[in-house]
């Protein structure tokens, strides 16, 4: 079984959280942050059973501040 890191990006609207796998394009949602995360989780889990990524090197995320008028 292979075992790959996946970047999680999470939002809520309303009054749900949305939970996105940018690298594969799973989203999910959930009440919680945590059943967000575990419903993205198996998405992507369950996607990858059906197709493969192609390797490549980790991803580093960060944020910036922009100023603006």
């Amino acid at each position: 079984m292979k075992s790959r890191g996946f970047t999680v990006i999470l939002h809520k609207e309303e009054d749900m959280y949305i939970a996105e796998c940018p690298e594969v394009g799973t989203v999910d949602q959930g009440d919680t942050i945590e059943q967000a995360i575990a419903g993205v989780t198996e998405a992507t889990r369950l996607y990858l059973e059906e197709f493969s990524l192609p390797e490549t090197s980790p991803r580093f995320v960060t944020s910036i501040e922009v100023s603006y008028a």
